[in-house]
């Protein structure tokens, strides 16, 4: 039956390698869209705070797009496209 379920430091490592790929994808399009939102701004304008909000967006559908990514095909990667 052990040789049904994988040992429990796979899984550990494999959700651990997941997650770190998922928040580095998030964190990189969130800061992706808020310096290009920025320049775009004048610092410390009430659109720039917008810009950020949007930004937040980008990274929330980054989010999204990554636990979808986890849900269609079990892997280690939050990307979707196959074998990554």
């Amino acid at each position: 039956m052990s040789e049904l379920f994988p040992n429990a430091d796979t899984v550990v490592k494999t959700a651990a390698t997941y997650g770190r790929d998922l928040a580095e994808r998030v964190a990189s399009t969130f800061i992706q869209s808020f310096i290009g939102a920025v320049v775009v701004t004048q610092p410390f304008d009430l659109s720039m705070w917008r810009t950020a909000a949007l930004a937040g967006t980008a990274a929330g559908v980054s989010l999204l797009k990554g636990l979808v990514a986890r849900w269609r095909d079990v892997s280690n990667s939050a990307s979707l496209a196959k074998g990554v």
